[in-house]
């Protein structure tokens, strides 16, 4: 399609833009499946001309949005790419995307390289929800080939924007998982990732670095899009890098940031399962050490550390402990639609979490409808409910306050209990 139509023409009423909002969430467009629930409401409610223009309102408003990431206000700007980031965070736009991805990728390349802080932030999300709409193929790599270096440029720049770097290290991380087509640069960009986090290891002669709260939360993301790019690797990558890391990311459960505690302690799970993959009979030498250390962890009373730390502390490092020490996942079951799905390796849980970080509330709507997250998944192609079956699973607002009611009424005579016999009960 010629660029001349990918835009509409700009004006004044186009200098204030209005973020995306619920009421615009509500409204079910440009789906691949028009028969979700959603779609159906729209239909049920007015029919066909209904649905018509609710998407020709919709179409409007992203066209706006558009047009507005060029907008000499850098307030429009952000606007613009926060209504746009909601949007696809919401809903399937795949058709109306794919004819415009030049023009967005190209507003995106412009608010990381002109923007400052916020927008840079805003516009590196984007692209990761934009290729997480294009799903890996060959758009998606076109977008990712124009990005990449400029996502690499501002992570590695220690002059540049902490904000953005951070930003950057979460969004190239996932960008090179959905639409990287050589496996020698997905190791390059890891490469990259170790750069970074490899500055909080312990030094050799056992001292711990010096570092302000936001060059840690770097190192963090930049850890975390590490061991999302190393469930892809190859056998022989895994090996050497267990080999290269495995002693060394210990140390970092020793960090000041709780964070950090938590990414490297699920890194080393997911170390630990993928080798132990390959070989059923891998061994650690410091395997009892760092038992001790992540038992320690998983029963944390320090005094000096927020009762939130501690909590989320110790429920992660529980399940770390039983993946190394039992080789045991705790699985969780993500219900959406009529379908579920079982969460059931680390490899799973760090894929499903990467995602779940751009889309938000919106994730159960995208394993339901999105094709390519579907597919990450094994899910299958889309399913189709139609609308008597979803009616007959819907719960009455009466029954959901009874259940909630009885839920409450219960949890509270259980804590009771407990405060009263003075039992720390840590997390519930």
């Amino acid at each position: 399609m010629p660029r001349s139509k990918k835009r509409s023409s700009r004006g004044g009423q186009h200098g204030s833009v209005q973020p995306f909002s619920d009421e615009d969430a509500s409204i079910e467009t440009l789906s691949h499946s028009s028969s979700f629930s959603d779609a159906m409401s729209v239909a049920d409610e007015g029919g066909e001309a209904v649905e018509e223009t609710a998407q020709e309102d919709l179409q409007y408003k992203l066209k706006v949005f558009i047009d507005s990431t060029v907008d000499k206000s850098a307030k429009t700007r952000q606007g613009a790419l926060d209504g746009l980031k909601a949007a696809m965070a919401t809903r399937i736009l795949y058709e109306f995307i794919s004819d415009r991805r030049m023009t967005i990728t190209d507003s995106i390349e412009r608010c990381l390289k002109k923007g400052k802080g916020q927008e840079q932030c805003a516009a590196a999300s984007l692209a990761c929800l934009l290729c997480i709409q294009l799903g890996s193929g060959i758009e998606s790599e076109d977008v990712f080939k124009t990005l990449k270096p400029i996502f690499k440029n501002i992570l590695l720049d220690g002059a540049a924007n902490i904000q953005a770097r951070q930003a950057c290290a979460t969004s190239l991380g996932l960008c090179t998982l959905v639409a990287e087509d050589d496996i020698l640069d997905v190791y390059a960009t890891m490469e990259s990732f170790e750069s970074l986090f490899m500055r909080s290891y312990v030094k050799e002669d056992g001292s711990r670095p010096s570092l302000n709260p936001q060059t840690t939360l770097l190192h963090t993301n930049a850890l975390l899009s590490w061991a999302l790019l190393l469930t892809i690797c190859t056998g022989s990558q895994v090996k050497a890098v267990t080999h290269k890391h495995l002693p060394k990311l210990p140390r970092l459960l020793e960090n000041d940031d709780v964070n950090m505690r938590i990414a490297a302690g699920e890194t080393i799970a997911l170390l630990f399962e993928l080798a132990r993959d390959m070989d059923p009979e891998f061994e650690y030498d410091d395997w009892e050490p760092l038992c001790d250390k992540l038992n320690s962890l998983a029963t944390d009373c320090n005094k000096h550390r927020a009762k939130t730390d501690k909590r989320k502390q110790r429920s992660v490092f529980r399940d770390v402990l039983k993946a190394v020490e039992e080789r045991d996942f705790q699985t969780e079951t993500i219900r959406f639609s009529t379908e579920r799905m079982t969460i059931d390796s680390w490899v799973r849980k760090r894929t499903y979490d990467a995602f779940r970080e751009f889309v938000g509330s919106g994730m159960n709507y995208h394993l339901q409808a999105n094709e390519f997250i579907r597919d990450v998944f094994e899910l299958g192609p889309p399913m189709l409910v139609d609308a008597a079956t979803l009616k007959s699973m819907k719960i009455s607002r009466f029954e959901r306050h009874l259940c909630n009611a009885a839920a409450f009424k219960a949890r509270t005579k259980a804590r009771n209990k407990f405060r009263d016999k003075r039992i720390d009960v840590g997390e519930f």
